[in-house]
């Protein structure tokens, strides 16, 4: 189950819950207030893949090098 970022219209909080992807946010309660019918926020999401810890690197030439041409 993913996390997704909310936002509550009837007290303005701001909270992330842990829901099925197809979850309705009209079914989804504010956990500030207790009020059906948030709100769901855009929001980034990260992709790691290096089992050493770290993020994955693109080694794409989208941007310069610093290099002369």
């Amino acid at each position: 189950m993913p996390i997704y970022e909310y936002r509550c219209p009837h007290c303005g909080k701001e909270f992330e819950k842990l829901v099925p992807m197809n979850t309705d946010p009209r079914n989804v309660e504010c956990p500030h207030c207790g009020q059906k019918g948030v709100e769901k926020k855009m929001s980034l999401f990260g992709m790691g893949g290096n089992p050493l810890g770290g993020f994955a690197v693109s080694q794409g030439s989208s941007c310069g090098t610093g290099g002369s041409t």
